[in-house]
């Protein structure tokens, strides 16, 4: 068996575990540039969807001006490719972390990705709420802050299903930076396997993102059932 996979993943091999290219480095790297970029996006995503759909025209503080920014905001970066943002923003994203290679710069344009495309998705499912309930709530005498809390007790089974879909895009869109010098899986799978005819090293890229995509899925899904039937 070990015999056969030496000779099947040879490049695989060689590349090793630890050091700057190894397979231990970049699944860190692809794992950090996920999360960290999603608790950044993503934080301001579900505020940006909730006071999308608390100052629209039915919301409990209605704000035209407000709604109509904060919308324009979010359909602008939204309608951007993720690649283009990536060279749109280089400069800031110098400013801000030094370099624009790598895994932390990568954050910059990955959280900006994230957080118009989170935030439509928190607005559609905080929009199919049940509004009787945030009038009973009104009707108790809750101030804003329990109305938020309100919205997002309720809403809270479908925001794990959106986050659910939103840490997927966003694996693929760390592929995608990586694949232009942010590191991880990405990286390997493009630079270090298909540019050099290496088929074993794309081949165990790709299944190994496959596998976080999965693992994404199951736990998202199982979460979301959980709290549903409570």
């Amino acid at each position: 068996m070990i015999e056969w996979i030496a000779a099947t993943f040879p490049n695989v091999i060689k590349m090793g575990w630890e050091g700057q290219i190894g397979w231990g480095t970049a699944i860190k790297d692809t794992l950090y540039m996920t999360f960290i970029s999603f608790f950044i996006g993503g934080s301001m995503g579900l505020f940006g969807g909730l006071f999308l759909v608390l100052s629209g025209p039915n919301g409990i503080i209605s704000n035209r001006f407000f709604y109509q920014f904060l919308d324009k905001v979010v359909s602008v970066f939204r309608a951007l490719p993720f690649i283009i943002l990536l060279a749109l923003i280089t400069p800031v994203t110098r400013a801000i972390v030094g370099t624009a290679l790598g895994p932390t710069a990568a954050l910059v344009p990955l959280s900006l990705a994230v957080f118009p495309f989170f935030a439509r998705q928190v607005q559609v499912v905080l929009t199919e709420l049940d509004f009787g309930v945030i009038e009973a709530a009104q009707a108790s005498g809750a101030n804003l802050w329990d109305l938020i809390l309100v919205y997002l007790r309720e809403g809270l089974p479908d925001l794990i299903r959106v986050s659910t879909v939103t840490l997927i895009s966003l694996v693929g869109e760390t592929a995608m930076a990586g694949a232009i010098g942010a590191g991880g899986l990405g990286t390997i799978a493009i630079n270090y396997g298909f540019n050099n005819y290496r088929q074993d090293v794309m081949i165990v890229a790709t299944s190994l993102v496959l596998l976080l995509v999965i693992f994404i899925q199951f736990t998202g899904d199982r979460l979301s059932r959980k709290i549903s039937r409570r």
